[in-house]
């Protein structure tokens, strides 16, 4: 008897390359986020993780243990939860990000597309909940 825990074929070797460069991008990405006001960490580790999983068991399980990045990622797991200090951080984030373009720029309607942009994320970032659920 076959085991069925994973019905989807192996990716080919030029999938797990792709997927390994996806991984390894948006960590770097991500990483950068965590000082750049603006730039989205959460998303970029959960594409990061993603991405591992079909590529690289070792930057998988890096990333599963991390200090920073397991909890958040076992949130996500167990019911796509984003805790209230993240949902605060990102918020601050996003409007230290609009104020600065909004001073520095001279041009206004990228900073009315970003600001419309970090506006939608951040809608649907709080729209997520913030504990595991006791079903779980």
């Amino acid at each position: 008897m076959e085991l069925m825990d994973n019905p989807r074929p192996l990716p080919s070797k030029l999938a797990r390359v792709l997927y390994g460069l996806l991984a390894y991008t948006s960590l770097i990405i991500g990483l950068i986020a965590i000082v750049v006001p603006g730039l989205p960490t959460t998303e970029f580790i959960l594409l990061a993780a993603w991405a591992a999983t079909k590529s690289s068991p070792r930057l998988s399980a890096w990333l599963e243990n991390h200090k920073l990045f397991g909890p958040m990622l076992h949130n996500w797991r167990n019911g796509k939860v984003i805790t209230r200090r993240a949902k605060v951080s990102a918020t601050a984030s996003m409007v230290i990000c609009s104020l600065v373009m909004w001073f520095t720029l001279k041009q206004h309607w990228p900073v009315y597309a970003a600001i419309a942009g970090m506006v939608l994320v951040n809608l649907w970032i709080w729209s997520r909940p913030e504990r595991i659920s006791p079903q779980r």
